[in-house]
């Protein structure tokens, strides 16, 4: 039986690095608030050289005054593939390696590629297995092309990850996704699993329209020389392989037929996507400042293709954006839409053959205060409790 009076040692294992912007919205707010709970959280994170060393000052920083431990490797992008290998091999390596010094409770994995190794310290030590999944990693490769099916080698390592895939939920003590149709898609499968759901959340202390005053409302318009009275439209994020860019800018062109000032605001680090466009204005900017962006558009779009993968999404940049009180306009098909549509104020699903409607419907002026469930469903703070009740369950079964 394990000693009560000691903290759980959690071993967190991220592909995705903490100097990534995803790492530092969607991986360090949970593990910060987690560690305030009295975890003792030590993080293996894989860092690209140039983002290290302009941001791993600033992630020190926040990690020693939560009281985590972080030990960055280095990010290997190539020769595809083998250099995939090295980055599991450097990982399987580290963590024996911290399990000699002293065991941990829990292995944390986020994703497939952290997830070979945890289920092999599952295997080896018997610690308590989460497969953070997210989405269907392996789904999303094929279906974005990155791993073509012509191919031998790729269409080899598609079932390997398959395999593993049901293995992972077969042996793991919990399995999270971001969506409750991936949860559903799973319980087809038949394999006996606790899946838990927690979708990409929002840290509504930062994304809050009370904060954002209309002075500085009106400095951004001026700074991107944007007219008070010009309709803004907004695109924020990456512009990736699951981004309907085309399609997104053709509703820009209907909207354009009703509000000639029309203008499309992209907020991303892909500038090199964006086709130059008298009415497009193209800006990347720290993330502390995305909020006063967001408030100084009308209206938000964000087209995902739909797919099977895809019912495994959720797409923090839509939940930034409706925090801030701005509608989003978005197509049916992917992630937990339809439902989050039914629950929530602001959402707009574009259907075929009624996309003026649509855009009648976004001109058209509202005050609806945003819905309850919206803060339930998405606030940071929620999506901590979900992480921290399952660290609690698993805690649990410890101990007996």
């Amino acid at each position: 039986m394990a000693d009560h009076s000691e903290p759980v040692r959690v071993l967190y294992l991220s592909y995705d690095g903490l100097t990534d912007p995803l790492g530092q919205s969607q991986i360090l707010p949970y593990l910060c608030g987690l560690a305030s709970q009295g975890y003792s959280i030590t993080i293996l994170s894989f860092e690209k050289p140039e983002r290290f060393e302009r941001g791993r000052e600033n992630i020190y920083k926040q990690c020693a005054a939560a009281g985590i431990t972080w030990k960055p490797l280095r990010y290997h992008k190539n020769p595809p593939v083998l250099s995939t290998l090295f980055d599991v091999f450097t990982l399987q390596r580290a963590c024996v390696k911290l399990f000699h010094e002293q065991p941990y409770g829990i292995v944390h994995c986020r994703s497939y590629i952290t997830s070979l190794v945890g289920l092999a310290l599952k295997k080896k030590y018997g610690v308590r297995f989460i497969f953070d999944m997210r989405g269907f990693w392996a789904d999303e490769r094929v279906e974005g092309n990155l791993w073509p099916q012509s191919n031998f080698l790729f269409r080899m390592i598609y079932r390997f990850f398959k395999r593993k895939e049901r293995e992972m939920i077969r042996n793991a003590d919990e399995v999270i996704t971001l969506t409750e149709s991936a949860r559903e898609e799973i319980s087809g499968w038949q394999i006996p699993a606790a899946v838990s759901v927690i979708p990409c959340c929002v840290d509504l202390d930062l994304f809050d329209a009370e904060r954002i005053s209309e002075t500085q409302r009106h400095k951004i318009r001026a700074e991107l020389n944007i007219a008070e009275t010009d309709f803004v439209l907004l695109y924020l994020g990456s512009l990736g392989t699951w981004y309907l860019y085309d399609e997104m800018v053709v509703f820009f062109r209907l909207l354009k037929k009703y509000r000639p000032d029309a203008k499309f605001l992209f907020l991303t680090p892909d500038a090199d996507k964006v086709q130059p466009d008298a009415d497009f204005i193209v800006r990347a900017v720290p993330r502390n400042e995305v909020p006063a962006y967001i408030a100084s558009c009308n209206a938000s779009i964000c087209f995902i293709k739909p797919s099977f993968s895809k019912k495994g999404s959720s797409a923090t940049k839509m939940a930034e954006v409706l925090a801030m009180n701005i509608p989003v306009v978005t197509n049916a098909g992917w992630g937990d839409v339809v439902y989050l549509e039914n629950n929530m104020t602001g959402i707009m699903i574009i259907q075929k053959g009624k996309e003026e409607e649509t855009v009648r419907s976004l001109l058209k002026p509202s005050d609806q205060p945003q819905k309850p469930f919206f803060k339930d469903f998405f606030a940071l703070q929620r999506g901590v409790s979900r992480y921290a009740s399952v660290y609690e369950k698993l805690k649990i079964l410890m101990n007996n």
